[in-house]
């Protein structure tokens, strides 16, 4: 097993790399809440390293929820973390407040100089939705939050700033159906505004947990979403069963325009047995998947993550992850942001 802790549940994950070393970001929540589902009221990000991406050793906590009256005083949710040009590190995640029952999602940045200290900007919230032009606000007849969640930052290739992903819904159309990949802009990773979609599904009624990364010419956007939260019809089309788990979109450029790849996810299941993959480079060159795993053969939540599993590049470009390269226990139970 590649990670997990004994007194706590670990799910959604991001990292960064530094040299030959990966840092590993983590939501954590302790198991003595008794009810899993309690985890995302009482979470904070915890940290590990990991030379080989199989043995990890954990570090202090990173992050947890403001002490006191603020945007975040609720929840730390899911990030990413990069290095600045100035050579600091940074570390987008998601923020709820207690003031509003942590029903609007917003986006902060804490910094580090070393991955181990964090500190919170003080323009924090540094994304939020101001109305529903671009984005769906919360409007509980419709869904049940607002959601603004699960940043992804990487660089323009064309040098022009930076583009930030995340997770949203769109004000329109049927609710299943709504979840797009928002996006933001900025010159100097402080200041963000945000763009239309960067892709609108039609079909999920979210797109969580957004990773977007370039491989051998071509452009790759993860994400995840539930069997239950997919447009019937398409799910009938194009799935040889309702699935949980990872799928993902192609394109020629970042900006599009991306396609959502036909077909059964990168991985999932109808069980949900892992959930919220990622991408990462290995050692030896090639690509890694990881996921946390999610549900048991029994539905239980188990709440740690897989070992890395090879992904391979078929000759059109799309991805495949050897799922039978780990331990049986990590399978499914029937069966530096910018990679370049």
């Amino acid at each position: 097993m590649a990670f997990r802790l004994d007194d706590r549940w670990v799910w959604d994950f991001w990292f960064a790399q530094d040299g030959g070393r990966t840092h590993l970001f983590f939501l954590q929540a302790p198991k003595s809440l008794g009810d899993a589902n309690k985890r995302h009221w009482h979470v904070s990000i915890g940290h590990a390293v990991s030379d080989d991406l199989v043995n990890w050793a954990e570090q202090e906590t990173a992050l947890r929820p403001a002490a006191s009256a603020a945007w975040d005083d609720y929840t730390t949710w899911t990030g990413t973390v990069l290095r600045a040009p100035q050579g600091h590190w940074l570390m987008f995640y998601t923020g709820t407040s207690r003031a509003e029952q942590g029903l609007i999602q917003r986006i902060g940045l804490a910094t580090s100089p070393d991955l181990r200290r964090w500190e919170r900007s003080p323009r924090n919230p540094v994304l939020q939705l101001p109305d529903n032009r671009l984005y769906e606000t919360l409007d509980r007849d419709t869904w049940y939050e607002q959601a603004c969640r699960d940043p992804w930052i990487f660089p323009d290739p064309d040098g022009r700033g930076w583009h930030m992903v995340f997770t949203a819904r769109e004000p329109d159309g049927p609710s299943i159906g709504r979840g797009v990949i928002g996006h933001a802009t900025s010159d100097d990773l402080e200041q963000w505004t945000l763009q239309p979609p960067l892709f609108r599904s039609r079909v999920f009624a979210q797109m969580e947990v957004p990773q977007i990364f370039c491989w051998q010419g071509r452009w790759y956007c993860l994400f995840c979403t539930a069997a239950n939260l997919i447009d019937s019809d398409y799910a009938r089309g194009a799935m040889s069963r309702p699935m949980t788990g990872t799928h993902y979109l192609m394109a020629d450029h970042p900006l599009g325009e991306w396609r959502l790849v036909p077909g059964d996810f990168l991985v999932g299941d109808p069980a949900g047995s892992l959930y919220a993959g990622r991408v990462l480079p290995a050692r030896d060159g090639g690509l890694r998947f990881m996921a946390f795993r999610k549900n048991g053969a029994n539905g239980a939540f188990i709440g740690e993550l897989c070992d890395p599993m090879p992904v391979t590049v078929r000759a059109d470009g799309t991805l495949q992850v050897d799922t039978a390269a780990v331990p049986a226990a990590d399978r499914f139970c029937n069966a530096d942001p910018q990679i370049s």
